[in-house]
């Protein structure tokens, strides 16, 4: 059934109800009486029922009268909802902000930023996105991520970065190995061992820099078995299938059968950065690129 009444005709039929008097409401909405009676009749015509018995003394409301007060005025609190939540989103109060992260964010810093943001602004939802690095720049670009913590460097027209961690390079060792021995190695002391990396499509970004540190020591890793996931790399690792490197906030996470030990004069840190669209910067996204720069202390 197609409905030609209007939000008007629902104001007034809701104030008429609360009134029951012709007059009295007409001086509430500024109107006359005539106008109101024309108004609440064309209303019921197009429903189809009538909502109110009129007297020459009284006005009543039907029951079909007493349903529609009911849902007029559920109408009128979404309503009014809807445009507060509207200026709220506006002045980045409310709304979304689709975050996308890699292995290396989460067990860094974006627990912490999550906590602030949460906390500070309880009206912003954040849909949180595992995405390798590779595929975050894509997505970026095409505008389905407002913000993405990924494996740097990533420079692109239209795009701001900022650095939110730079963590050192630290060898994964099985529980037993010789090397465990010593508090720290150098990278050179691995140069003969089996290596396990994260797989190639999905962990570029990372093993580019495994790759680059092992040639400045002299040699290239011979990788033996590739995972998806740290958790298949540490499973691979603590079953002494070999040994990998992994940025140093793999020490915040408790996993058996592995030995975590520092490597000497390595200067390849793996950087991981915040980056979102320039061009398409909602409120929401504003106040979540702004609460990530305070948290890790970067300069607005």
């Amino acid at each position: 059934m197609a409905m030609r009444f209007e939000l008007r005709h629902l104001r007034a039929f809701v104030l008429l109800a609360e009134e029951l008097h012709f007059r009295r409401a007409a001086e509430r909405l500024c109107m006359t009486q005539p106008a109101l009676s024309r108004t609440i009749r064309s209303l019921e015509e197009d429903i189809g029922v009538e909502l109110l018995l009129r007297t020459t003394r009284s006005v009543e409301l039907t029951e079909a009268g007493r349903v529609f007060l009911a849902e007029c005025r559920e109408v009128l609190r979404l309503l009014e909802r809807g445009v507060m939540r509207t200026h709220s989103a506006a002045l980045g109060d409310a709304g979304n902000v689709a975050v996308a992260y890699t292995d290396f964010a989460i067990n860094g810093p974006l627990p912490r930023i999550l906590e602030t943001f949460r906390r500070d602004h309880p009206g912003i939802r954040v849909e949180l996105s595992y995405i390798p690095t590779v595929f975050q720049k894509e997505e970026i670009l095409a505008g389905h991520i407002d913000v993405g913590l990924l494996i740097g460097p990533f420079q692109s027209k239209g795009v701001n970065s900022i650095s939110v961690m730079r963590d050192p390079l630290v060898a994964l060792l099985p529980d037993g190995h010789p090397l465990t021995r010593r508090e720290a190695i150098t990278l050179k002391d691995l140069a003969d061992e089996p290596f396990v990396l994260g797989s190639k499509d999905s962990w570029a970004a990372y093993r580019h820099v495994v790759f680059e540190a092992c040639r400045e020591a002299g040699f290239s890793p011979n990788v033996v078995q590739e995972a998806s996931t740290s958790d298949g790399i540490f499973g691979l690792v603590s079953a002494n299938i070999g040994v990998s490197l992994y940025p140093s906030c793999v020490r915040s996470i408790q996993r058996q059968g592995l030995t975590i030990r520092s490597l000497e004069g390595v200067e390849h840190p793996v950087e991981t950065l915040a980056v979102w669209r320039s061009d398409s910067v909602s409120p929401s996204v504003q106040r979540f690129v702004d609460t990530l720069s305070d948290t890790i202390g970067h300069p607005r």
